[in-house]
């Protein structure tokens, strides 16, 4: 009884200390324009501020005419080359996403001897410490897969002989090892999960060296080990668009913040991992999804373009769905007529729907994202046009490759640790100085008055 009443009179008071909080910590954001700050990192027009260098990867939407930016087909480079001519150049070949962590950790594709010597080195790697699966995972198992990795890589630097070496040959070896290792805490975090908090069965799988990374975590993942050759090349690809995108997206950024202070890998790599989970960068295609629900429950009849649009305007106008405004998947901070990584995507979706029987659902997405992209252009007198993103898509193939909701954002940072170690190395590499930006102070400095007199 006591400790009822202890825990009714802290929580009263925390209820107090919140609202001290809530107006303390209020600024007032006309400042923001008056001292000219770019909130966000971002100008005006909602492009990133410049605050670096990288030859990492690099994201284009315009073209310069006669001195004016003009609006183009979105590309994405990797060390220079064109992610479209890279997926068309990958055909029906395996260890495309080991490929294109090859490229992108050292600046050029692999020849046959060293893409096969790499894929050998990952497939070696792909094994976690003696009982880190029973003494990490399976103890306290998160309900948020994201803070399993997050923990999981962080008692990693306990297992490492020498964690702190920043040495370009040991930052190596090991992103190396939590590329390699990612999927598997990844996965088993998962049934860790399904098994404790859902009663579910605990299967746990181990990898096979001779499948692709891809291959693996459907082998794994599923309770039966099976999938088609279909599948594993989708979520191949799906892992190859989702590696890299700029130095300047959040959890990018953060490596590099995080790694200019001189700290170990695995703290740099837990932070990128914190970054991600945010909802407003990595859970992006959760939120889609989520919209498609509710666009399948009140939308009776998929095929009918006017009731689409009816809805669709309800919820651009607050009165469906979460009360947002937005439609999600649609639009891009840099990206224009078209996101490359969605044009990519969607043809392997809709090769996935006719596989998976689910041709409607396909045709529902083309229509929302025609729909909206015309409906938010003229709605809000947009002066670019706007597109999907590569989020429309990629819930739709996650759900019909089977993947659980949970493991949609683990299944981006699997791929995205990739871009994350390059860009780590490359910090590492031009030794720059600590990231160190400025907030300008907008508060009044006041006289000290002893607690007695206050």
């Amino acid at each position: 009884m006591r400790k009822e009443i202890d825990r009714k009179t802290r929580d009263e008071r925390l209820a107090e200390l919140v609202k001290y909080c809530m107006i303390s910590g209020a600024l007032d954001l006309n400042l923001y324009q008056e001292y000219d700050v770019k909130r966000g990192l971002r100008e005006s027009d909602g492009k990133g501020v410049l605050t670096g260098l990288t030859e990492i990867s690099d994201v284009v939407a315009f073209q310069t005419v006669h001195g004016r930016k003009v609006p183009m087909d979105g590309q994405l480079y990797y060390q220079g080359y064109n992610v479209m001519d890279l997926t068309k150049g990958f055909q029906k070949r395996k260890f495309n996403f080991e490929e294109i962590t090859y490229l992108l950790l050292f600046g050029a594709l692999p020849n046959e001897q060293q893409l096969q010597e790499f894929i050998e080195i990952l497939s070696q790697y792909r094994e976690l410490p003696d009982k880190f699966v029973r003494d990490v995972i399976m103890k306290a198992p998160s309900m948020d897969i994201m803070n399993a990795l997050q923990k999981g890589v962080l008692t990693l630097y306990s297992y490492d002989d020498n964690p702190d070496d920043i040495s370009i040959p040991n930052v190596l070896k090991q992103s190396l090892e939590l590329i390699a290792t990612l999927p598997l805490i990844s996965v088993y975090a998962y049934h860790a999960y399904q098994h404790y908090h859902n009663d579910k069965s605990l299967v746990i799988r181990y990898p096979k060296p001779e499948l692709s990374t891809a291959e693996n975590i459907l082998r794994i993942l599923r309770v039966d080990g099976r999938y088609t050759e279909l599948e594993a090349q989708v979520l191949d690809i799906a892992l190859v668009i989702h590696a890299e995108h700029g130095g300047g997206n959040n959890s990018s950024f953060t490596t590099h913040v995080v790694s200019s202070t001189g700290t170990d890998t695995y703290s740099a790599i837990a932070a990128s991992l914190g970054s991600l989970k945010g909802p407003k960068h990595g859970g992006a295609n959760l939120k889609v999804e989520n919209m498609f629900r509710d666009i399948k429950a009140n939308v009776a009849d998929w095929s009918d373009e006017n009731a689409i649009r009816e809805y669709l305007m309800k919820i651009i106008n607050k009165e469906a769905f979460d009360g947002s405004g937005l439609i999600y998947g649609m639009g891009h901070a840099v990206y224009t007529l078209s996101d490359p990584r969605a044009v990519i995507l969607k043809k392997y979706a809709k090769s996935l729907s006719e596989e998976k029987g689910r041709t409607e659902e396909f045709a529902l997405y083309e229509n929302v994202e025609r729909i909206a992209s015309e409906l938010l252009t003229s709605r809000k007198k947009l002066h670019k046009p706007i597109c999907c993103n590569v989020d429309f898509y990629s819930g739709f193939v996650y759900s019909m490759l089977g993947i659980p909701r949970q493991m949609f954002t683990p299944i981006f940072a699997i791929s995205r640790i990739s871009g994350w170690c390059a860009h780590r190395i490359e910090e590492l590499v031009n030794e720059g100085k600590i990231i160190r930006p400025a907030y300008k102070y907008v508060g009044h400095h006041r006289e000290y008055v002893d607690l007695p007199g206050r």
